[in-house]
């Protein structure tokens, strides 16, 4: 095996080795089992990048395994996929860093940071995904592992929420395997292209195409919160803190998000599946889930589930942009998948903060809390700012390549989806920062814990200073080589190249 087939696998095996070991480790053996995240996380990033720049001097990383006759496993690089890769791969480390600090003195910490690993490995597995089989793979992957992490707490709550979403999930995984055997007895092939490989069946099967276009929606709306398969998100906020960052910026709802734009540009192809007429349709199911999420999370006082509900909404602009099949609109909608990962996790991890110093968990005890923990509600601001799409912040640039994009398309009514859903994200926001910055603080805080001279734990404060920073440096230098949007506009040049 050369080089360029064993470079996929290394990435994988540089968070599954480590989290099958972890699993076996005493809690007690604490620096072994930190020493062996970040060992993993560090290398992961470093192999990362190297294949990140051989993608961008148009090297060609595949690995294959023989499955059944005639399909393979089938892992490969390409632009698209490093988008996530590389998403994944940063915020991973980021959030280990934090897991670390949050869960010191909690039970079960081994078991944790396994199956925490193995759902890296399952979300870099699909992004590096050839084909719709490898996809599936993975994609199932992903649902099992972070099962556990849902119900880490053990709570009755817990176990209910970590039901209802192995219930969401598993039928969700169900409807695509059924989809993807019907559209394999049809097209002969899973094999992903830049321009999908079902444009060439005969006229005649285009029925059968359409309605297997939205059994795959379907399936990926379920990990994507699309409305109204969303039901399982807001109840496994249950989980740790460090979950529900992983599961809203990095893992399950992003692997969703990401197997939408998976069908349109790579198993269809987005002129052909203008031509199907699906995309509207798919256009108008986003824009309902944008304005029924930010109208959710304006009532809702828990803090993790009106980011939860925020989360329903923002994600779908990705499915929105790929759906107006417009060049300007998929890198709008392209780009808000880094953009809304790292706003979102560093809001998540906030929240976390909030919950662990202070006992914090909902927002009317959120009173002054600014005068008592000022950097991360600094964070918390710049965060809650690209959310409603304040300039120079990175989600102004996602709405602003989605608006323009949709002008384009011709699509005018979608500026009214946007503007709407800015005014809601101000609504559920401001009224946070507002009273955390401006209300007197309490006498006494819910559950108050002291970390000496600062504001908390060193491990809990630094991830969302960085990620916070992230949303302002992307936001500011968009245009810079190598940056976010960038890359996406070398995706959208590939797919759209005459």
């Amino acid at each position: 095996m050369n080089w360029n087939a064993a470079l996929p696998l290394l990435i994988l095996a540089s968070s599954l080795l480590p989290g099958l070991v972890i699993f076996f480790l005493a809690e007690e053996r604490a620096v072994t089992r930190v020493a062996l995240n970040m060992f993993g996380a560090l290398l992961k990033a470093v192999l990362v990048v190297i294949m990140l720049w051989g993608v961008f001097e148009g090297e060609y990383f595949e690995t294959r395994v023989p499955f059944l006759p005639g399909l393979e496993l089938v892992l490969r690089s390409g632009p698209l996929s490093m988008l996530l890769v590389t998403l994944s791969t940063v915020l991973w480390l980021v959030t280990t860093i934090y897991a670390i600090g949050y869960l010191e003195n909690s039970p079960r910490r081994s078991r944790f940071f396994g199956f925490f690993s193995l759902c890296v490995t399952a979300t870099v597995g699909l992004a590096l995904a050839g084909n719709l089989l490898t996809f599936i793979l993975f994609y199932e992957l992903l649902s099992l592992t972070t099962y556990p992490l849902v119900v880490h707490r053990g709570t009755e709550v817990a176990y209910r929420a970590g039901r209802n979403y192995l219930i969401y999930t598993i039928a969700g995984g169900a409807i695509l395997l059924i989809s993807t055997v019907w559209l394999y007895t049809l097209a002969g092939t899973l094999e992903f292209t830049a321009r999908g490989f079902v444009d060439h069946l005969d006229a005649s099967l285009h029925p059968q195409l359409v309605v297997i276009f939205f059994l795959m929606i379907a399936a990926m709306g379920v990990k994507a919160a699309l409305v109204p398969l969303h039901g399982w998100l807001p109840q496994a906020m249950v989980a740790p803190a460090p979950v529900s960052a992983l599961l809203h910026a990095v893992a399950v709802v992003k692997a969703g998000a990401f197997g939408i734009v998976r069908v349109v540009h790579d198993v269809y192809g987005v002129e052909f599946a203008a031509s199907l007429g699906v995309a509207l349709p798919l256009a108008i199911i986003a824009s309902i889930t944008i304005i029924y999420g930010s109208l959710r999370a304006l009532y809702q006082n828990d803090l993790k589930r009106r980011l939860a509900f925020s989360t329903v909404s923002q994600v779908s602009y990705i499915a929105l942009g790929v759906a107006l099949v417009e060049p300007i609109a998929v890198i709008g909608g392209l780009v808000h998948l880094v953009h809304q990962g790292v706003q979102k996790i560093t809001l998540f991890f906030c929240a976390g903060n909030l919950a662990e110093t202070l006992g914090i968990h909902k927002i009317s005890e959120m009173h002054g809390v600014g005068r008592r923990m000022p950097w991360t509600m600094a964070a918390f601001s710049v965060a809650a700012f690209g959310m409603i799409g304040i300039p120079p912040l990175t989600g102004f640039v996602s709405k602003w390549y989605l608006g323009s994009g949709a002008l384009a398309a011709g699509q005018d009514w979608v500026l009214l989806v946007l503007a709407g859903s800015s005014l809601l994200n101000a609504a559920y926001f401001l009224p946070i920062l507002y009273i955390a910055w401006f209300r007197q603080p309490p006498v006494q805080w819910p559950a108050e814990r002291n970390f000496g001279r600062r504001e908390t734990a060193l491990a809990l404060l630094v991830p969302p200073l960085v990620t916070a920073l992230l949303t302002l440096l992307l936001g500011l230098f968009a245009t810079a080589p190598f940056s976010p949007l960038d890359w996406v506009r070398f995706i959208a040049g590939r797919v759209f190249a005459p």
